[in-house]
């Protein structure tokens, strides 16, 4: 069944395998377990991983207006929306900074500036603000910065409404065509060095497009049997998209693995090879009918919850492993600190899981509640006042005409 709308459980098995791969290729820079090996290629663009997270922000983000676009519900309040993607990443992403700036030796006695701009996600826009535990941050820069931009697409495409919903995808398609030059267009803004200018939102809004095309996809009920629908929904030919592209990622042409300097045209090329890896991955789970046993095993849906927490924590988990254990970073031995690590990270997420994200969770939802109540015996007193009211103008009607 086509995820109009609810939840996807299959979704939260991918988000876990994305969160794994982040962490995968973190380790295997930290231990060399990259190089220019097949392996090493594969282990080191695990960070496309990214482009998956950026394309189910996409879908399950511009869910609700695909779906409003052709009057299946209404549209989003933008006010609720941002209240609950401040709700969703901030309490424990605060935490983790800090902890991280006022624990972690490599990173303790940064400045005010490094503090505020990690407080507030602003790593990509601040020089030299990204620090050691919390560098993976600059991709909820980034998702910040799509979180805040949504709303404007919202308003931006709002008359393709009805018959003329079907334009949305080629419109949001473009808008990613275009900020494909973002690299050469960067390399040309006079901003301070050390500022993360390659990644803004411009330099990956493609990424989040091809969960935003998914969305306008599983929302357009007359193009249910057109053949873009079915192959994107078989899982075959979506498989074979996602390994041509990952594999292509992995060759000179989408740059260097590693942090190594990438020119503008790898950088594209890397950006159009992860959207197709994310949109591979993702389209037969949200538009096909198949079973996904793996994804939704109890397993991968409770490490689908702890996803965010072990995105966020990994890091800092990482260089504590690396410490603790005595492993020499850059030759350890990568399988020894790749399983404690995962094993660390999980342990963290659940605590945060439990501790910091469900309890911001329900402490909001709560208030939402309790916030529609009064609203509506407000609504109910004003009901009884406005019958009463029209009640003794109808009596008094009736006294000044006894016929």
């Amino acid at each position: 069944m086509r995820a109009t709308s609810g939840h996807v459980p299959a979704l939260d098995g991918m988000r876990a395998l994305a969160a794994l791969g982040v962490l995968t290729t973190h380790v295997a820079f930290q231990t060399r377990w990259f190089d220019s090996s097949v392996v090493g290629s594969v282990l080191g663009r695990l960070d496309l991983a990214v482009a998956v997270f950026f394309a189910l922000s996409g879908f399950l983000l511009w869910r609700p207006h695909a779906a409003a676009a052709r009057g299946l519900r209404e549209a989003p309040s933008a006010i609720r929306y941002l209240r609950h993607r401040v709700v969703r990443i901030w309490p424990a992403y605060l935490v983790v900074v800090v902890v991280v700036l006022s624990l972690l030796p490599a990173a303790r006695g940064a400045g005010v500036t490094t503090w505020l701009a990690n407080l507030f996600v602003a790593q990509i826009y601040v020089p030299y603000s990204l620090t050691s535990g919390l560098t993976q941050m600059w991709t909820l820069a980034v998702e910040v910065s799509f979180y805040l931009l949504l709303p404007v697409i919202a308003v931006s495409v709002a008359r393709l409404r009805g018959d003329r919903a079907r334009w949305r995808s080629p419109v949001l398609v473009a808008a990613a065509v275009v900020c494909l030059a973002w690299p050469w267009v960067a390399s040309t803004l006079p901003l301070a060095p050390g500022v993360a200018v390659d990644n803004w939102l411009p330099g990956h809004l493609a990424w989040f497009v091809a969960g935003m095309v998914l969305a306008e996809s599983v929302s357009d009920v007359h193009e249910t049997g057109s053949w873009p629908r079915r192959i994107a929904a078989d899982r075959r030919i979506m498989a074979v998209l996602a390994v041509v592209a990952y594999a292509l990622a992995c060759t000179p042409i989408a740059g260097p693995i590693g942090l190594a300097a990438v020119s503008s045209a790898e950088f594209a090329t890397k950006t159009v090879l992860g959207a197709a890896v994310a949109f591979g991955l993702l389209a037969p789970i949200v538009l096909g009918d198949h079973r996904h046993r793996v994804l939704t095993s109890t397993v991968m849906q409770t490490l689908g919850r702890w996803s965010y927490g072990i995105f966020i924590w990994h890091l800092a988990v990482l260089a504590a492993v690396l410490g603790l254990f005595g492993f020499a970073a850059y030759g350890s031995s990568p399988w020894w600190v790749w399983s404690l690590t995962v094993i660390v990270s999980i342990g963290v997420a659940a605590a945060s899981y439990g501790l910091v994200e469900e309890p911001a969770r329900r402490r909001l939802r709560a208030w939402e509640k309790a916030r529609t109540r009064t609203d509506a015996d407000s609504g109910t007193a004003t009901t009884v006042t406005s019958a009463t009211t029209a009640a003794s103008a109808g009596a008094v009607t009736h006294q000044s005409n006894p016929v």
